[in-house]
């Protein structure tokens, strides 16, 4: 079993930064992708930005220019600073990670979510 805890959210004005981190912990092997996604009231929930184990990162649109991902491999932390919050962002953010857990020896796949942070932006 792999956890996922995500920080940092809160109620901010439109024009503000936040920055939003989740740390993962258990019998990590390795962590391939880890990515925030996000689900507003009434909408499916959607990938805001993903990073993989390389550091390759992909964005979407709505978050282009105003997003930053990044990850601390050593301490399995993933980051998403927004800076330009709109009040369009608000919305519950979770984090989710894949890799493996277990040894060299044995290892099992792993794809888990965060229990998701609430992000608030007003206007």
């Amino acid at each position: 079993q792999v956890q996922l805890v995500e920080y940092g959210g809160g109620l901010v004005q439109a024009g503000g930064s936040l920055r939003l981190s989740c740390a993962a912990s258990g019998r990590i092997f390795a962590i391939n992708d880890m990515g925030w996604f996000r689900q507003a009231p009434g909408k499916q929930r959607e990938l805001v930005a993903l990073i993989t184990i390389r550091g390759n990162t992909n964005y979407a649109d709505s978050v282009k220019g105003r997003a930053t991902i990044s990850r601390d491999n050593a301490k399995n932390t993933v980051y998403l600073q927004m800076d330009s919050l709109k009040p369009e962002d608000t919305a519950v953010y979770q984090c989710n990670a894949n890799g493996f857990t277990g040894t060299m020896i044995s290892t099992r796949a792993f794809d888990s979510w965060g229990q998701g942070t609430q992000v608030t932006v007003s206007s």
